[in-house]
């Protein structure tokens, strides 16, 4: 395959569904469209976790979570494991990273990059600790604030997101055109995460459509699982509307911060083409995990529904099929070997047993005789849980908990759990033989438990961290973390 520059970008919280070229009747995401149709659309795209945190740090490594052991919002990449970044700057290569990381340090080289432009990382050095308390429930009552501040306006992601695209397109206009080995330019764009604040012309598209409420929304329709329910009790989002105006508004302000992030992507794509590099340069699009847009009640990430496990993902330029759809399962493990082989650096010998396949071939046809995995240790969850495709039937599997099976076929918004009904037990047995041949979930669970403990003792103990408060979001540089008190349940 030939070798070219790779421009990655990566949004953040962007539910896979929310693009025009998905299929959204609604949103208006012209580049990204465009970006799609000259190149290919991953359709069963998968995080390998739905919360920040560990989903950057597998993306970095190109392993599973249980794998590496970044397990939460406090544990974040560290430089200790190495990274695509690494293997290609101990061959020259550039790797420049501008925007949000969310890792440990602030330090280019232990993070694998050449240098970092407005770094995001974790907050106060040590994130989200309260997330590590997980043998008992602990409510973060600020979550109700998501819809009443729903809305358009300014945030300090919005502001961050503007400079982020400023500089990406300063960087392709002075520093790309180098010459001399293939580099990768990392753009980590913070929107749509919430607050769900979009700047006025962008939450206008959206302010008088005829937006539907979210599926399963109604309060005798949504799924009562004992798991889902601790989810929802520790993080109450949706407590704090009001009503379907709230709602509807909360949607549109999302909608407008994901047009306002195409805006931005769009801004980035077209610096490139204005320094002459868009032929010879990939552009990966992708997000960390996706979000559950009010769906059975819940908002936000962390569950293991296609809406929070889902993610965007499309590469186009040299070599890549235009206006294809892949329907083939792939994974944010899959940019690792991606990558390198765009550089043309071949695999470390510690890299053999990488658990992902380059996106190249998946993008012209190839299909990957692998798993693809999804897991979840994180906030308000009571135990492990894992996901994992088998053709069209996708299992998750919550430790200690009953499981759930959906024909994503027959039911793609999972609305219909499979898992105790007769004449799928030999198809929910088989998925999770098939889970088991790559990772013991019990062991995982007390092996993510043990280290979150461990770390919950170093800092002092629960009260200590009790008393701390929750992150409610990671602050862009130069803004303090703003934390606000927890509860038991």
């Amino acid at each position: 395959m030939q070798t070219s520059n790779l421009l990655i970008i990566l949004s953040d919280q962007h539910n896979p569904r929310v693009m025009g070229c998905a299929g959204h009747p609604l949103v208006k995401t012209p580049n990204l469209d465009r970006l799609a149709a000259r190149g290919t659309r991953f359709s069963s795209a998968y995080t390998s976790c739905p919360i920040c945190v560990p989903a950057r740090a597998s993306l970095a490594t190109g392993r599973y979570v249980h794998q590496i052991r970044f397990w939460d919002n406090a544990t974040a990449y560290d430089g200790s494991v190495p990274s695509w970044g690494h293997r290609l700057m101990a061959q020259g290569h550039r790797v420049t990273s501008i925007g949000k990381l969310h890792y440990v340090s602030s330090d280019p080289a232990r993070n694998g990059f050449s240098e970092e432009i407005l770094p995001m990382h974790l907050a106060d050095g040590d994130g989200d600790v309260v997330g590590l308390i997980r043998d008992e429930l602990i409510v973060r009552n600020g979550a109700a604030k998501l819809g009443p501040e729903a809305g358009p306006g300014e945030s300090h992601y919005t502001r961050y997101d503007r400079s982020i695209a400023d500089e990406a397109c300063k960087w392709l206009e002075n520093e790309a055109g180098a010459g001399g080995k293939p580099w990768v330019l990392y753009v980590g764009f913070v929107c749509p995460h919430p607050p769900l604040v979009a700047p006025q012309a962008f939450f206008d598209l959206y302010a008088n459509a005829d937006i539907p409420m979210p599926d399963m929304y109604a309060e005798g329709d949504r799924p009562r699982h004992p798991y889902i329910e601790s989810l929802r009790r520790g993080r109450p989002y949706d407590g704090g509307f009001t009503g379907p105006e709230m709602v509807k508004r909360a949607l549109a302000a999302y909608f407008g911060s994901v047009s306002f992030m195409d805006h931005n992507v769009g801004r980035v794509l077209g610096a490139l083409e204005a320094a002459g590099l868009a032929g010879s340069t990939r552009v990966l699009y992708s997000s960390d995990h996706g979000e559950n847009l009010g769906a059975r009640g819940l908002w936000a990430k962390s569950t293991l529904y296609e809406d929070s496990a889902g993610i965007p993902m499309i590469i186009a330029g040299p070599g890549m099929p235009e206006n294809r759809v892949a329907r083939e399962p792939v994974s944010l493990v899959d940019v690792f070997p991606t990558v390198l082989e765009c550089a043309g650096v071949e695999p470390a010998p510690a890299d053999a047993d990488l658990p992902g396949t380059s996106l190249l071939a998946t993008a012209q046809g190839s299909v990957p005789q692998r798993t693809v995995l999804s897991e979840y240790h994180a906030v308000a969850s009571p135990s492990g849980s894992f996901m994992i495709r088998r053709g069209r039937f996708k299992l998750i599997y919550y430790c200690g908990y009953a499981p759930m099976l959906f024909d994503l076929e027959n039911d793609p918004f999972e609305r219909c759990d499979l898992a105790g009904t007769p004449g799928y037990a030999d198809e929910l047995k088989a998925c999770e033989a098939q889970l088991r041949a790559i990772v013991d979930p019990e062991a995982i669970d007390r092996l993510a438990h043990a280290d979150q403990h461990a770390m919950i003792e170093r800092l002092g103990g629960k009260e200590a961290i009790m008393r701390r408060g929750a992150v409610r979001h990671s602050p862009p540089p130069g803004v303090a973390a703003t934390r606000i008190p927890v509860e038991r349940a």
